[in-house]
């Protein structure tokens, strides 16, 4: 059913606002820590596994009733606060024809990698309706699925798809990626620009058929120096932040690796900043200051120790975020494949019995 931007996203507002994930985003008032995963439907699960069949995760993807289901199972399963779309941060440069593909245990392969400005003309504009008919459709059946549960709608950030357009899959080192922008950096700002683009697109398509909350995955920022960053990247952060603003949503935004990014990534345009495991939460603290939301920041790897460490280090987590009504509980990357459902079971209650908010 086709309905205007507005009364979607009205919708939207009404069935999750008092939510404590949207409550903690905003920095409002509200009785507990809200907690989800980050890569919280998948490989982990076996329910994920029963259903998933041989095809590809694209194929997953747009399929909107197998993406429906595997977005809903870990909110049936451990009780989130959020749910997050299934779906992959190189969708949109899909279904534009750019000719990329998320290949099991590689992840985003491109057939042609970006090299000059000629490869400008491979990245048109979005338009969600024809491109991404699937992605809006799953969307729409989440939101009459969830009920007062938010939906978080996502994209790449420009810089990390960028990385896998011009390496052509995923890097260590990024070393094609830094030598354009640093040898060529305005066909560098011009590619960025038009990942902008594609994301702001997806992100309002998302928004629209009704995601109450979006997340911007900058994953390799961390690649960067401070300065660096702000030059070549951040114009384009702030274009796709900036032009979600005035639906209303909040806005998160995270990189792995971006400890001595963090200021610079709220100056993007986030409400939210995610923050990995590598700084403690009390220091994210310190360095933004009360008024922005922090989100993160458990180990993953913790999970993977057994529940006892898992709920010490859940504890810790807590401990350092002191109550602050701007905490989102989250790992401070996604959950690995091998990760005991159990064991994240144990997480979310812990976190639900014992996280209070002054």
């Amino acid at each position: 059913m086709a309905t205007s931007d507005h009364s979607t996203i009205s919708l939207a507002a009404m069935v999750s606002a008092d939510s404590p994930f949207l409550r903690a985003c905003r920095g409002e008032p509200h009785d507990r820590v809200p907690v989800w995963f980050m890569r919280q439907a998948g490989r982990s699960l076996p329910e994920y596994r029963a259903i998933r069949g041989t095809g590809s995760i694209t194929e997953a993807i747009r399929n909107p009733d197998l993406a429906t289901e595997i977005t809903l199972q870990p909110v049936h399963r451990y009780g989130t606060d959020a749910a997050i779309l299934y779906s992959d941060i190189v969708t949109p440069l899909e279904a534009i024809g750019f000719g990329v593909e998320v290949r099991p245990g590689v992840g985003p392969v491109v057939e042609r990698p970006f090299r000059s400005e000629a490869d400008l003309d491979r990245i048109v504009d979005l338009d969600a309706q024809a491109h991404t008919p699937f992605v809006l459709d799953t969307v729409r059946n989440l939101v009459s699925e969830l009920g007062d549960v938010p939906l978080i709608g996502f994209a790449g950030a420009p810089f990390t798809v960028a990385s896998y357009a011009i390496e052509g899959g995923p890097s260590r080192t990024y070393a094609k990626t830094k030598a354009l922008m640093y040898g060529h950096p305005e066909l560098f700002a011009a590619l960025l620009d038009r990942l902008a683009d594609l994301a702001l697109a997806s992100l309002r398509s998302q928004v629209a058929a009704g995601a109450s909350a979006i997340q911007l995955f900058d994953s390799w920022a961390g690649a960067l120096c401070p300065s660096d960053y702000r030059r070549y990247v951040l114009p384009a952060s702030q274009k796709v932040l900036g032009g979600i603003a005035d639906t209303g949503v909040p806005r998160v935004h995270f990189g792995v690796g971006t400890g001595e990014l963090l200021g610079l990534m709220h100056e993007a345009g986030a409400d939210v900043v995610g923050v990995d495991w590598r700084v403690d939460l009390d220091d994210a603290r310190a360095r933004l200051g009360d008024e922005v939301a922090l989100q993160g920041n458990l180990d993953p790897t913790t999970i993977l120790a057994g529940a006892d460490v898992a709920v010490e280090r859940t504890r810790d987590v807590l401990r350092r975020a002191d109550g602050h009504r701007g905490h989102i509980f989250n790992l401070g990357h996604g959950v690995f494949p091998e990760s005991d459902p159990d064991v994240l079971k144990r997480v979310i209650d812990t976190v639900h019995a014992e996280g209070r908010v002054r």
